[in-house]
């Protein structure tokens, strides 16, 4: 076993020594309300809605693992699935705090603006409790709240992989996640979602449930680490298991109800309406995006009508709960007809993004973005119904977001390559990772 791998696992204990030692702090009650004040129904929609977006990961990783060549199907899954280990464990010692805890940042006109939230407000779930907290879930357990955000910050870095297949060492990648998630994922975080973040609160930004914190970050991080890595030796392979992104694809269509619906933290109607246009928008991109391959001259295949469902599910989710149902049929026509286009365009091609995570994710999160900044029904956050001021800030943001996602990412490939080499060696990715990197094949595929 080499110095990384025993960095690896000192860092996973470490967790569970320090817990064995700590105190956990009670609530600061001024913050927090009181148990009368919980919602059943909320509650019991909130842990669905959580039960939901967790089964997005394990649909991701069939998602993913089927379009790869059959050699690496098990080592692209395992990416995907190993991110519910490392993003678990991190969010609950720190990642919570830096999403969601007291803004640090700027001070503009008197007002703090956060950048990032306070580590040490949450550190190992401290006041994370059974009471709903004032400002975030107020009809919720906050440890609820805390979980349901969980599963987003888990599928993050897990989308990443898809760009990074058949060619990234393990050990390097577990260290990607885990420093994308500090440095990456949550500023966005906290910045869109906590109700002093310096995007949502003083830009205005919209994002109902990711399309900024989620896609546009993995999609920009996946080129930032598809240029980095460089391209395969081989690139051309058979997609290893067709029914398995067929089975993906619908359990990422079922889980992504939970994902757009549950950001309304509560059964009501705009949980009902995001419920609504997130499966008319995935419904329609799937149909826009394998009628417009067929008139351009390719076959109509369901690993191609799996990519656009997929894609109407990204572009939907920052607008979710602010559109109507016409408009989510715009969103899924106009999101598919973008990034089929920009998947299939030449100078993309050059770049080795392995299963197209830019191209579905980065421009489809992007299209979403513009989308909802024209659309969106939430009182001034949109053109309709802000003028062009509020346009002008999402437009900001999208190009503020998508530079930083993209550099920041570059620079954790960069450092992090000078300790812990990211690109497996020649010989081994020519016998496949499954074999190389864990020892394991798929013989029955």
């Amino acid at each position: 076993m080499n110095i990384k791998w025993k960095l690896a696992f000192l860092i996973t204990i470490a967790a569970p020594l320090i817990s064995l030692v700590w105190t956990v702090k009670e609530p600061i009650l001024e913050n927090f309300g009181t148990m009368d004040q919980l919602v059943p129904a909320d509650i019991a929609w909130i842990l669905t809605a959580s039960c939901l977006v967790l089964l997005m990961t394990p649909g991701l990783s069939l998602f993913y693992g089927g379009m790869v060549g059959k050699k690496n199907l098990i080592s692209t899954m395992l990416q995907s699935f190993i991110s519910l280990g490392v993003v678990t464990m991190l969010w609950v010692v720190v990642g919570f705090s830096l999403s969601f805890g007291d803004p640090i940042g700027i001070t503009i006109n008197g007002t703090k603006y956060g950048l990032i939230g306070n580590p040490l407000q949450y550190p190992f779930f401290d006041q994370v409790s059974i009471l709903p907290h004032k400002a975030l879930g107020s009809t919720i357990p906050f440890v609820l709240f805390a979980l349901f955000q969980m599963k987003f910050a888990v599928i993050t870095p897990a989308i990443i992989t898809g760009s990074l297949a058949e060619r990234v060492r393990f050990i390097g990648y577990l260290f990607f996640i885990g420093v994308f998630t500090v440095f990456v994922y949550a500023p966005l975080c906290h910045m869109v979602w906590h109700p002093n973040g310096l995007i949502g609160a003083y830009f205005g930004v919209v994002d109902f449930a990711g399309g900024t914190v989620v896609h546009i970050s993995a999609g920009l991080a996946s080129l930032a680490g598809a240029l980095f890595i460089g391209k395969r030796k081989n690139p051309n392979h058979d997609p290893s298991n067709i029914t398995y992104v067929l089975l993906g694809t619908g359990m990422l269509w079922f889980g992504w109800f939970g994902f757009n619906a549950g950001s309304s933290f509560a059964a009501n109607g705009t949980a009902a309406m995001a419920f609504a246009t997130t499966t008319i928008s995935s419904a329609t991109a799937m149909m826009t995006w394998v009628l417009f391959d067929r008139i351009q001259g390719r076959k109509i295949s369901a690993m191609q009508a799996c990519i656009g469902a997929v894609v109407g599910l990204v572009v939907i989710t920052p607008a979710a709960g602010f559109i109507t149902i016409p408009q989510s049929l715009t969103f899924g026509f106009i999101g598919a007809i973008v990034s089929n286009i920009i998947m299939n365009a030449k100078f993309l091609k050059k770049i080795d993004d392995t299963l197209d995570v830019f191209a579905c994710h980065g421009i489809g999160g992007i299209m979403g973005m513009i989308l909802t900044a024209i659309f969106a029904n939430k009182e001034g956050s949109s053109l309709m119904h802000g003028g062009w001021s509020i346009f002008g800030s999402h437009m900001l943001v999208l190009l503020g977001v998508a530079v930083f996602s993209f550099g920041m990412s570059y620079l954790i490939f960069f450092v992090l390559n000078k300790f812990v080499t990211l690109r497996v060696r020649e010989e081994y990715e020519e016998i496949g990772l499954d074999i190389s990197q864990h020892g394991e094949s798929m013989k029955s595929v």
